[in-house]
């Protein structure tokens, strides 16, 4: 039956059948009996052996005895079957059964383990529980099992009585300290899985019994340091599952046990290292007691330890081993304190600081007071690293041969740099970093210790010292843009520096990927070095550091070389550049880095590398490409140059390579010294830089044209190919390029062009090309049409970034008048054909490009491109909404049509065809736009239109007419025959359309002509409200046109202020008059600034509400001399803002930070320290804001807190975008985490943030685990109503498929970390993660194809 089909229909009968084959002397039909009660008790019914007391009886013996039987396999197939006969089983039969799985005695069997992993097997088949919700009655009968029998066989003695009188004593408890063995390991491997499985139904007293048990284990001298180890992760994941009082008791009883007089280091060191995996497994539980535990860990780390205590330990020299022991466990826990609970820490910082480094140069043949000296003398008054460091002509490698074989004190220096890693990590962006704390104390001692012996300490020490330059890079690039070249990861992407194995010691600890510099147009310049700051600080060490890094380069193993390269590499991109001095002791080492690991790493760095020089020395050369091109991009192109005959041939000769990694990033470096090389950032006249541009240009054009290229690398020469024709166009001083060789590159081009799997990249590179070229004789014009239509024609395709990048390229090429010039008429007409279907609605987002297309051929050649079709397109997209960019090349292609002479078809359909079918205010800025730009050629007149205004009957035409009116009086400026008198009539319109219109267009005429219509609108601004609201509608139109436009308003905005100011204050005007007034304030703002921040401290809260949303209004439309009025100001506005007393204006003033936040960072991040901690407390839920209401017989809740939140929580949204680096993590993750519980909304909002900060702060995010499975499991364990409204159930529906998606991405992002041997933490996700699936299959089964399909 093995063999054959499963069958889904069996029966007790069937297993009847196999029982008298369990006992055949042949082991075959043993083995094979048991395959098949597995496949029978796998694929039968649940209520199989339900009711069969009998049978189920018979298979528990025979597996029994099968457990104890001769044969290996025999005995592996039971054990596979004991867990589905645990699911099959009568719950009346488990505990009989458990017990006999723990009473086996195995005679046959040479294997002592089998009764507790079967009694294992058992426990983790059993349905189990999940913490904050109700257990199913199987996970109850189980737990009954283990209550009854599991546990008081584990302890020896019934911890809870059952009842029942008469039952003999347990037998000698698995747990039981044996005095020669010490303790059972499989025992302690039983209770694990019984813990981490059952530990939400584990009762107290249970707890408390099992906690003691094995703190007597650890206390015991005779149990192994395996099985401690053992108990130590027990310990850590029972505690998950203690209530308060039993945390409190256990925390009591290990502080009582630390001050035993009579506690050894061994007990001491067990101790130090169960709070470590406690603080790993319950962080912000054991938070509280930090400030009494901390001592303890921090006392052994202390100078005078080995002196206060077990004096007389150490006589025959094993005290030495076990003080070394005490220190390592407690720089461990010290280092997992410091990143579960670093707010609780802070108080410890400065002994925490002292204990890293005391210990990361811990020698022990040197007196500790010796090494505090030294440290003490590292640093010279002025900050310089000192040369007593060692590092001049000192050989790294030498003293390797000096260690002893038994000297272990290498592990404490690595603890030690893990304790300031984590420092930096967790306090790198506060008070640390910008008191200089870090480079004053810590970053001497990390260069010092470059010349450590030991590699993997070593490669710590490096780690450590990138983990401070990146923080320092984080706390300026916070306040800068951010940097977005390809090759490079993102600002936000620094964050993610973090990341780091927490047990390796190795090269890939580095991030591979680092923030690149954009790439501009100029040669870097040399900015003054700041005076002060970390950015200052990092520049003192500067030399110290290069001077490290070289020894390290020439004499060390590959990998300490590439983490090594790796921290010069973050130095250079935070620093922006820094190594001009240095640049000639770091060239010949960096590009002996690049070349293949057989011909530059010599016999010492393969012996280092384990002979497997190949392997990992591909990894290095990476990594110094990178450098190389971070060089060349931040030093300027003179003192690059003298190196460039080293640089080019090394480059040239890693592009051939075979290793498409290594090749590709080669090409990365040859674009940016191309870029060095050529203008603006080099004249490009010396005649050796145009032999090494050639040479550069020839060897990619090989790579291009060869088709065994990789992919990736063809594509990335191709990118190089259009950089460096690119930039060797546009001067018609030198020619840098050879013309037979510029005209063959671009030929390639146009080739590649054609190939679906180089398109895109031929297409940004023909792109470039066409930017740059500035001269006619540049550019063939048959080169200029095939590409031309070779780019209109992928606008069919339906690769939408395809279709994009194309329309760029045209939107340049046509923009180009050197590049317009070589299309011919047929060209021109068949570009506009193939451009015209992207004129549709449909095309959204491509279709302010392709307009913009079509107006620049329509000005070169209307006859061929202004036909009926594109009449018709446009009538077509007039109707829609249109907005921003989209509206603006609508109208330039109208002006465009209207210019060329060819407008009056256009006319005649949109007054047809069109008319107010659509929204007048945009088909009236379209026929007025045409009816200017056409003149008497589009036959229709001003004139024509005032007659249609005054003849108009229905609302709709009127409407039309005065926008048509508004657009042409703009355009037409002074020469407009319109007077104000012809719009304000039709201010008493009864209409309720009318009047508005009116009120738009005599502002968009205000505009043209502010000289004559100003006046007249500030006249009429004295009379009714009524009337002051249609004015505001004017003033804001002339407002919004002057921040676009020249217009001289300085005679005006006095009154303009005084008017509006006054108008604002009628709840009605409020609104409008605060974006008025904001654009009046980024007009004048030295004059108006100041005066808005009085405002703010009005008595009046509409008066302080309108001057926030005036602030908002002014920072979207600001300049430079907005924001030198702004920056003295800004902080202290949003401060008062957000501490106004009306809840209206402080949710006002959170919008406003997000607007500042977003348009104005530089001003406010620097200060976000204020700020921060008010959006924080908005976020929280406020009770008093939480009323009662009375709706019929039913009462009702309502929040008047709920719209604050929400913006609260879209602020910090916003801002953990923008400076993540200079949040505190924690805090943030509080309010993400409680959010997870608050109102649908933000529930939705920071699920987003949850997302995103699993790459900002991988490490913080998995901490939290536990806390986000609880939140998630009370959202999914909510039952609605059978009565639930509609909006009620889609709103449940909507939150459960997010809280799925999201589930979805954590289990992937820490799929690693979760399922790694030891890991305690994150329990609580991996139960809520067995039950989603379990309860959700469906659901989560979709949530996976969702988001496996976003990827």
């Amino acid at each position: 039956m093995a063999s054959g089909t499963q069958r889904q229909n069996y029966t007790a009968s069937d297993v009847i059948l196999l029982l008298p084959k369990f006992g055949d002397l042949d082991s075959d039909i043993r083995f094979m009996s048991l395959v098949d009660l597995c496949n029978i008790l796998n694929a039968g019914p649940p209520t199989l052996l339900q009711n069969d007391y009998n049978t189920t009886a018979k298979v528990i013996d025979c597996l029994l005895k099968s457990l104890d039987d001769t044969n290996g396999d025999v005995q592996s197939q039971a054990l596979k079957s004991i867990g589905p006969l645990g699911l099959k089983a009568p719950p009346e039969i488990l505990c009989p059964f458990m017990e006999k799985l723990t009473n086996l005695e195995t005679t046959k069997s040479l294997d002592s383990s089998i009764p507790a992993t079967a009694t294992r097997t058992l426990v983790v088949s059993f349905p189990r529980p999940v913490t904050g919700i109700e257990p199913s009655k199987p996970a109850r009968d189980a737990y009954s099992a283990i209550s009854k029998v599991l546990i008081p066989r584990l302890l020896g003695y019934l911890v809870i009585p059952h009842g029942i009188k008469g039952l003999p004593e347990p037998p000698r408890g698995l747990l039981e300290i044996d005095p020669e063995k010490g303790t059972n390991v499989d025992a302690v491997d039983l209770l694990y899985e019984t813990v981490r499985c059952f530990g939400p139904m584990l009762q107290d007293v249970e707890k408390q019994a099992l906690q003691k048990r094995l703190t007597e284990i650890l206390d015991d001298d005779h149990t192994g340091n395996i099985v401690k180890k053992k108990v130590v992760t027990v310990i850590s994941i029972l505690a998950l599952y203690f209530s308060d009082n039993l945390l409190n008791k256990f925390i009591s009883t290990t502080t009582d046990r630390f001050q035993d007089p009579d506690s050894t280091p061994e007990k001491r060191r067990l101790l130090i290292s169960m709070l470590g995996s406690v603080a790993r497994s319950i962080p912000r539980r054991l938070g509280p007691y930090i400030q009494h535990l901390a001592s303890y860990v921090l006392h052994p780390l202390s100078r005078d330890y080995p002196n206060s205590d077990f004096e007389d330990f150490d006589e025959d020299g094993a005290g030495n081993q076990a003080m070394e022991d005490v220190k390592e466990a407690a720089l461990i826990t010290l280092e997992d304190f410091l990143a579960s609970c670093s707010n609780e820490m802070r108080p410890f910082t400065s002994e925490a600081l002292d204990a890293g480094l005391r210990y990361v140069v811990y020698d022990p043949s040197t007196a500790l007071d010796d090494e505090d000296e030294e440290m003490d003398e590292m640093q010279s008054d002025d900050g310089e690293v000192n040369d007593e460091f060692g590092l001049e002509d000192e050989d790294f490698e030498e003293d390797a041969a000096m260690s002893e074989g038994d000297d272990s004190s290498w592990k404490i220096r690595r603890c030690a740099a893990k304790v300031l890693y984590t420092l930096i990590s967790t306090r790198g962006s506060g008070d640390l970093l910008e008191n200089g704390t870090l480079y004053e104390r810590v970053a001497p001692i990390l260069i010092k210790c470059f010349k450590e012996r030991e590699e993997s300490v070593r490669l710590e020490i490096l780690s450590t010292l990138a983990a401070l330059v990146r923080k320092t890079g984080e706390a300026g690039s916070a306040m800068t843009a951010s940097h977005d070249d390809e090759g490079y990861a993102s600002g936000s992407q620094i964050a993610n520096s973090r990341k780091r194995r927490r047990g390796g010691s190795d090269a890939s600890m580095f991030d591979t990927k680092v923030p690149m510099l954009s790439r501009d147009m100029v040669s870097p310049t040399e900015s003054p070095s700041p005076t002060s700051g970390p950015c200052a600080d990092l520049a003192r060490l500067s030399s110290s550091i290069v001077r490290g890094v070289v020894k390290l380069l020439k004499q060390s193993s590959i990998v300490t070389k590439q983490a090594t390269v790796t921290l010069l590499k973050d130095f250079v991109l935070v620093q922006h550049g820094g190594l001009t001095e240095h640049l000639g002791q770091i060239i010949d080492p960096l590009m002996d880095a690049t070349r293949s690991s057989s011909t530059s790493f010599g016999v010492h760095g393969i012996i280092s590398s384990g002979g497997a020089a190949s392997a990992t020395g591909n990894p290095l050369r990476i990594e110094a490409l990178e450098l190389l091109r971070a060089i060349c991009d931040t030093h300027a192109t003179r003192y690059l140059g003298p190196y460039m005959a080293r640089i080019v041939p090394g480059m040239l000769l890693a592009v051939n390579d075979k290793y498409p990694k290594v090749s590709g990033e080669a090409i990365s470096v040859a674009e940016s010294v191309v870029k060095s090389i050529t203008p603006p950032r080099s004249s490009g006249s010396e005649g050796q830089l145009q032999i090494y541009l050639e040479n550069i240009f020839d060897t990619v054009l090989d790579v291009v044209r060869a088709n065994e290229t990789d992919l990736e690398v063809r594509q990335s020469a191709i990118h190089t190919l259009g950089t460096t024709l690119a930039r060797s166009s546009g001067s018609n001083t030198s020619k840098l390029l050879p013309a037979a060789k510029r005209s063959q590159g671009m030929d390639v081009l146009q080739e590649r062009l054609k190939n679906e799997t180089t398109r895109v990249s031929a297409i940004q590179a023909i792109d470039s090309i066409v930017q740059s070229s500035m001269y006619k004789e540049e550019l063939r014009p048959t080169w200029v049409q095939g590409i031309s239509l070779e780019l209109a024609g992928q606008l069919r395709k339906s690769d939408r970034n395809l279709r994009a990048s194309s329309l760029v390229a045209l939107k340049h090429l046509t923009g180009n008048p050197a590049a317009l010039e070589c299309l011919d008429n047929k060209t021109t007409e068949s570009v506009a054909e193939l451009v015209l279907p992207v004129i549709e609605v449909d095309s959204l987002g491509l279709l302010g490009l392709a307009m913009s297309v079509t107006a620049d051929l329509a000005k070169l050649r209307p006859r061929e491109v202004v036909e009926n079709d594109l009449n018709r397109a446009l009538c077509a997209i007039v109707v829609t909404p249109l907005t921003g960019t989209t509206l603006e090349g609508f109208l330039g292609l109208v002006e465009a049509i209207g210019t060329s002479g060819a407008g009056q078809p256009l006319m005649h359909m949109l007054l047809r065809d069109v008319g107010v079918s659509g929204d007048p205010g945009i088909v009236g800025s379209a026929i007025g736009t045409l009816l200017v730009s056409g003149g008497s050629s589009v036959l229709v007149s001003i004139t024509d239109i005032m007659k249609e205004l005054r003849h108009a009957q229905d609302d709709q035409r009127k409407c039309l007419a005065l926008s048509i009116l508004g657009e042409a009086s703009l355009r037409l400026k002074q020469s407009s025959p319109l007077q104000p008198k012809d719009f304000l009539e039709h201010f008493n319109s009864k209409s309720d359309q009318v009047p508005r219109a009116a009120a738009v267009a005599l502002g968009r005429a205000g505009a043209g002509n502010s000289t004559v219509y100003l006046p007249i609108i500030l006249e009429g601004m004295e009379n009714s409200e009524d009337m002051q609201l249609l004015l505001l509608h004017s003033v804001k139109e002339i407002l919004q046109y002057a921040n676009k436009s020249s217009i001289d308003l300085n005679s005006y905005t006095a009154e303009i202020w005084k008017k509006l100011m006054k108008i604002s204050e009628s709840e009605d005007n409020k609104a409008i008059g605060a974006e008025c007034v904001g654009r009046l304030i980024s007009i004048e703002p030295k004059r108006y600034l100041p005066s808005l921040q009085e405002y703010l401290q009005d008595p009046a809260p509409s008066v302080r509400g309108m001057a926030i949303q005036a602030l908002r209004f002014a920072l979207t439309d600001a300049d430079e001399t907005f924001d030198e009025v702004l920056k003295p100001l800004l902080t202290q506005m949003l401060s008062t803002m957000l501490n106004d007393a009306e809840l209206e204006n402080r949710r006002l003033a959170l919008i406003t930070l997000n607007a500042a936040t977003q348009n104005k960072a530089n001003l406010v991040l620097p200060h976000l320290s204020q700020l921060l901690p008010l959006v924080m407390k908005e976020s929280e839920l406020n009770p008093t804001l939480v009323r009662e209401v009375q709706m019929g017989p039913f009462k009702h809740k309502v929040d008047d807190g709920l719209e604050i939140r929400k913006s609260a929580y879209e602020t910090l949204h916003a801002l953990m975008e923008t400076a993540f680096p200079r949040m505190s993590a924690s805090d943030l993750f509080d309010r993400v985490v409680a959010g997870l519980q608050d109102d649908h909304e933000i529930r939705m909002l920071c699920n987003l943030m949850l997302t995103k900060l699993t790459v900002l702060d991988p490490e913080e995010t998995l901490r939290r685990l536990d806390s986000i499975a609880e939140r998630y499991q009370g959202i999914l364990s909510i039952k609605l109503k059978d009565n639930a409204v509609k909006q009620d159930v889609e709103k449940a529906q909507e939150a459960n498929v997010d809280v799925l998606r999201v589930t979805v991405r954590l289990q992937t992002a820490f799929q690693g970390s979760l399922s790694s041997t030891g890991h305690t933490s994150a329990q609580i996700w991996k139960a809520y993660r067995e039950w989603v699936g379990k309860e959700f299959k469906t659901q989560l089964q979709a949530a996976e194809s969702s988001v496996k399909f976003q990827r």
